[in-house]
């Protein structure tokens, strides 16, 4: 079986190619009217051309996975603000998109954890709507709406999580089916544990990401040899690997934040019943330091018995 690796937004290794640099509203209103737009052009012109230099770094690296930042577009969803991201860089959303076709990059966005469909609160719903609806508009600004993935969590319990799961429910709908088609759920490490998450996943019909640390640090009734083959199903409804998340605790007093490298002893339970699986999966590494993280586990990973380096970004357990 082959595990490819990837990573989060921001190649570390790399000069000064943060691709999320910002521009707040409250700078934006400072600025002389004339001046505002060409401003948040010129702060998105900066992220899109950073992202492709990211996209070039993985190429060279033969690195499958990225995520793209969330922060590409300053104020893209502000309501005072709002403008047509897509029109205004359409030749370097079409070159972005066309690179990451040509060389089959597996790519994703994940949305802030206010992005969610379980509050009480319309107004909660309606901003979670058109958070999704941004991220949808970058994937088809690169001719990607039919690859890319936008992953959240299920949110927040309020209280009382039977009802919060039934708002979900009801409130999903209101997310455009076209959306809801490329949009994961992953489990997370305080309120919805993965057999949770797995069980809306199921009756929505969505893939489900699985967090190794998030269980890890929430963990339900049943074992992980019961849930992955379950989770690993939910992936053929859009034709992809499953995809799960990688990182280790910072601490053992600090369990839930992410450490700067990931502890290949703390990932070996997990190795273990995926090599018994034998199915191909994607890793994407959520450690501080990002590629580098990445790298050293791919290495460490190597140099264990019973595993073989395929490429760059990839290994094989035999």
């Amino acid at each position: 079986m082959k595990i490819r690796f990837g990573y989060v937004s921001h190649a570390i290794s790399l000069w000064d190619a943060s691709p999320a640099k910002a521009l707040t509203y409250t700078r934006y209103q400072q600025l002389p009217k004339m001046e505002r737009m060409e401003k948040l052009k010129e702060v998105t012109r900066q992220n899109i051309a950073h992202t492709l230099r990211m996209v070039h770094y993985n190429i060279a690296h033969e690195i499958e996975l990225y995520r793209l930042s969330s922060s590409i577009v300053p104020l893209a969803t502000h309501p005072e603000v709002m403008w047509d991201f897509q029109e205004a860089f359409k030749s370097e959303w079409l070159e972005l998109g066309e690179l990451i076709k040509k060389y089959q990059l597996r790519v994703s966005f994940h949305p802030n954890q206010f992005t969610l469909f379980t509050s009480p609160r319309e107004e909660v719903t309606v901003n979670a709507v058109v958070d999704m609806q941004y991220h949808y508009r970058m994937l088809e600004a690169m001719g990607l709406e039919h690859k890319g993935i936008i992953n959240i969590h299920i949110g927040g319990a309020y209280g009382d999580k039977t009802a919060a799961i039934d708002r979900f429910h009801k409130n999903l709908p209101s997310l455009p089916e076209e959306i809801k088609a490329r949009m994961t759920l992953e489990n997370d490490d305080k309120t919805y544990n993965a057999e949770e998450t797995l069980v809306v996943c199921e009756r929505e019909g969505i893939p489900m990401i699985f967090d190794y640390h998030h269980h890890r640090a929430n963990l339900g009734e049943q074992t992980l040899e019961e849930l992955l083959p379950r989770i690993f199903a939910t992936w053929k409804t859009i034709g992809m690997l499953p995809k799960i998340h990688i990182s280790s605790p910072k601490s053992e007093k600090a369990f839930r934040s992410h450490a700067d490298f990931v502890d290949l002893e703390f990932l070996k339970p997990l190795l273990q019943m995926l090599k018994e699986m034998n199915t191909d999966v994607d890793f994407m590494i959520e450690a501080k330091a990002k590629d580098q993280a990445m790298m050293k586990l791919v290495e460490d990973m190597a140099a264990m018995r019973g595993m073989k380096r395929a490429s760059g970004g990839s290994v094989i357990l035999r």
